[in-house]
Formats: C-alpha cells, structure tokens, sequence
C-alpha cells in the first residue's frame, strides 16, 4: 500500500540533512525544533486522517496510473466530484488543525503541470508530459510531500526577469550540461517546504520569447546539494519556546513559510518538466494560480469554523451568549464563512476535463473565490476581536496563572460565568488570538491576502474572463436597442 501513516511520515522527515537557519543559527534537528514542530503536525494529520475509515472518502483516492488507492493529496482531479471532494477534504483538515497544513501547494501543482506539459509536448514533441507522469507515480508510492514552488524575490518590481540587474531575482537557468540543467535563484514564502520531501519548481509569471532561462519547470529533493532553507519569522513565535503551552494558543499545530534558496542546484533530465518554452508560462502560472485560489475556499474555511467555534464558547464563558449582538456577529460570521465555502465548491462543480485527461475548476469563479477570501476573514477576525473583548490583548501570561503568590488572585479575577472558568477563558482567548494576531494569523489573514496571488492578481484574472459585451447584448436585447431574435412568436 502506497499510504504512510503519521508516524511513518515524521520519521522520513528525520531521514532528510537539510541545511537550515532560523534566528541566525543552523538548525541541526528540526523535526524536534519547538517552533518547527507544530507544523510537521499539522502535515502528519494529513497521513493521520488517511487512514482513518471515517475519512477515506475525502483523504484518498484511486490513482489513475496504477490503481492503488493513495491520498488525495497526490491525486490528479479525474472529474468535478474529485474537485469537491478536495475542498471538503480541505475544509476537514482546517477543522482539525487550525492552521494551514501545507499539502495544497504542492497538490495543486501537480494538476497544473500534468495538464499544461501535455500541452507543451503537443506543440513542441517534447517528452516532458511522460517525464512528469513518472514523477507523479514515484510520489503516489512513496506518498511523499511536494512542495509547489513558484514565487520568486523578484527584484526591481518595475522590471522583468530578463532587464533585472541581478538576474537571479527569478530563478532561472545558469547551465545546461549533457545529463541536466543547473538552476539558481530563490523562491520565497514557500508554504511547508522543510516539511517537504521534493520540491515541484514552475515560473513565477508570463515570460518573453528571449526570457527562454527563467522558463523553468523541474522537481528536485529537498536535500539536494545546494539547497539552502531560511525559516521565516512569525508573530508571537517564540511562545513556542515556553514550557507551558498555553500561551501559545494552537498548542499543538502551526504552518511554516520558508525562504528557498537555490545555490546553483543541479537537476537530470528526467526531472525537468519546462525548458525555455516561454509560451506556456503563462498558462502554467495561470493554471497552477486557479487551482490553489480553488483551495482557499476549503482551507481557509475549516480555520474560520474554528475561529467561530472559539468565539460561540467565550460568549458562553463570558455569560453574553444571549444577547442580541452577540448572536448577530456570530450569524454574520457564519455568514461570511459559509459564502468562502460556496465559491469554492462552485468552482468545483463548474469544472471541465482538460485535453490531458485530469480536470480543471472553473477559472473565473475560482478567482471570485479568492478575491472574496481576501476580504472576508479579515471581518470574521474583526467580528471574532469585538466578541473576545479587551482580555485577549491584557491577560497575563501563563506563568501568572500558575504563580505560587499570585496565581490564585489572576485566576479568580478572570473567572467569569459558572461554565467560564479562568483557564477555559485563558486558553480559548489565545487561540483567537493566535488565529487573528499571532502565528496562525499568517495562515488564515496574510496568506488569505497574498497566498496564490494579491488581490489585483485576481481582479486582472476576473477581467479576462468576464464577457461584459455578452452581458451587454442581452440588456440592450430586452430593451428594444438590439432586435431580439429569441422573440419569434405571433
């Protein structure tokens, strides 16, 4: 069976000699690291979940090379139900770790290149597609962790890759030799990486026909020789450090953004997908782009229904469940919530087999759902703030509570209704505050604004793809401008 189960995934996690820096220090350990380690959790919930009967249907799949059953998370999408079953599946794992659990990337990645390089060969009788579709079984049986790999430091913003002073700002090609190519550059804020057991490159955005270098598609390990990993800094990130956990909020999960730096990394042929074929960069960037706004409404989602979980019980805690307003904020954020999650299984159900034979989600409502997960949980966690009240930015630490002096007084002056007891009301008020300012933060607001694109991405992408002049002739139609030849009847 191609199916680790939890354990079995952190344990080849140990198997990797990775050279990482994180405070300014390598990092030597970092399965075992207390800031690192709450997010090789919320991976492992995802071979946790795999394996658990009740979940199967979403965690896994059907392999259409081989016929095993794998998860879900190496699966190509075979049809609009394998697309919302992703989103589900997503949702699941938002509610069960609170945070990002870092497979969507490279998931959705896989789809984009296994139908964009199909493309490619049919232009070009290339070999990539079959090349790609042999990685993709290796991962299906190893049931790796791929990390999808695409934005770049960029530079000069106002400049493309190939008028950059450094033209390293995009990570390109430096050498082409008889057995592969040799890249170098640095991908930033790369969900999950460390946690990773390969990496799945793409380009960062639309090339020109003599940008050829910087139109680079490979995969590589994660210990590669020349690969160089930055851990990125988050709010409130040493509480991990702490020996009592409350204070940390999520106790147990937590994402991971990395700086990828690409320090001249060999790569065979056999594992390059794209080289130098700059007309198709736009489409595996605009593919890869679809699938993953797909994804927030299902991820992002599941972290909202924890977030709203938080809040219904500090209202109860506080003894204010009843009051008119308190109900009204909660509907209003369920509210929200519930639309992320429409969208997302809209785009889903509006899918279409591709050429290659996998499946593509509908490109402009899945950009409608990202431009909406811009907005909304930002007033999920503004609603969230307002119900939790002035205690989640002023309570004492942890160590207070527990004071041999003082302990008993910080507790009996946080104590509030008879169900609200001072340590349900402290450790509830540090998990909204981790998830609307401290580490979770990154997953479920800053990534909501700038993960798969900022929101002028997709607002561009919406103007593509709306047809405002077939929106017009079917006003001026009814109105009398334009005959209307629908109306044929005496």
């Amino acid at each position: 069976m191609p199916l680790k189960t939890a354990q079995e995934y952190i344990d080849s996690l140990r198997e990797k000699k990775l050279s990482i820096y994180m405070f300014g220090e390598k990092v030597e350990n970092f399965v075992a690291h207390p800031i690192i380690r709450p997010s090789v959790n919320a991976v492992a919930m995802t071979y946790k979940l795999a394996g658990e009967p009740e979940y199967e249907d979403l965690m896994t799949a059907t392999s259409n090379f081989t016929g095993e059953k794998i998860n879900r998370f190496t699966h190509l999408h075979q049809n609009t139900d394998d697309l919302i079953k992703k989103v589900k599946m997503q949702r699941l794992l938002g509610q069960k770790t609170g945070c990002c659990f870092q497979r969507c990337v490279g998931m959705d990645a896989f789809n984009a290149v296994f139908n964009t390089t199909f493309e490619i060969d049919a232009k070009y009788g290339t070999e990539y597609h079959e090349r790609f579709k042999n990685f993709l079984i290796y991962v299906q049986q190893n049931d790796l962790v791929v990390d999808g790999c695409m934005t770049d430091a960029r530079g000069d913003r106002s400049k493309p890759p190939g008028q950059q002073p450094d033209p390293d700002a995009y990570l390109h090609i430096v050498e082409k030799r008889e057995d592969g190519i040799v890249i170098r550059g640095c991908k930033m804020h790369q969900t999950g990486m460390i946690n990773s057991h390969e990496i799945l490159i793409m380009p960062n955005n639309s090339l020109k026909d003599d940008e050829q270098e910087w139109a680079v598609c490979c995969a590589v390990p994660t210990d590669a020789p020349g690969m160089i990993y930055v851990y990125g800094r988050q709010s409130c990130d040493t509480r991990k450090l702490d020996d009592n956990k409350i204070d940390v909020g999520n106790i147990d999960f937590g994402g991971q953004e990395v700086m990828t730096i690409f320090d001249n990394v060999f790569v065979p042929w056999d594992r390059v997908f794209m080289n130098g074929e700059t007309d198709f960069s736009t489409m595996l960037v605009e593919r890869f782009a679809g699938y993953h706004r797909q994804s927030y409404g299902g991820c992002k989602v599941g972290v909202g229904d924890v977030l709203i979980g938080a809040c219904k019980a500090i209202t109860d805690y506080n003894g204010a469940s009843k009051a008119s307003h308190v109900k009204d904020k909660l509907v209003e954020m369920c509210h929200l919530n519930e639309t992320l999650y429409s969208c997302g299984i809209a785009c889903s159900a509006e899918g279409h087999r591709t050429p290659a034979g996998n499946c593509l989600i509908d490109l402009l409502l899945a950009n409608i759902c990202k431009q909406n997960v811009t907005r909304f949980p930002y007033e999920i966690a503004r609603l969230g703030q307002d119900l939790a009240g002035g205690l989640l930015v002023t309570m004492p630490s942890a160590a207070d509570f527990n004071h041999p002096e003082i302990g008993a007084l910080v507790k009996k002056y946080v104590r509030a209704s008879d169900e609200g007891s001072a340590e349900k009301r402290q450790r509830v008020l540090r998990l909204i505050e981790n998830l609307t300012m401290g580490c979770g933060a990154v997953g479920y607001l800053t990534e909501s604004m700038h993960g798969a694109g900022s929101p002028q991405a997709q607002r561009i992408m919406i103007t593509r793809l709306v047809d405002l002049d077939y929106r017009k002739e079917l006003a001026e139609k009814l109105c009398g401008v334009q005959e209307n030849a629908d109306i044929d009847w005496e």
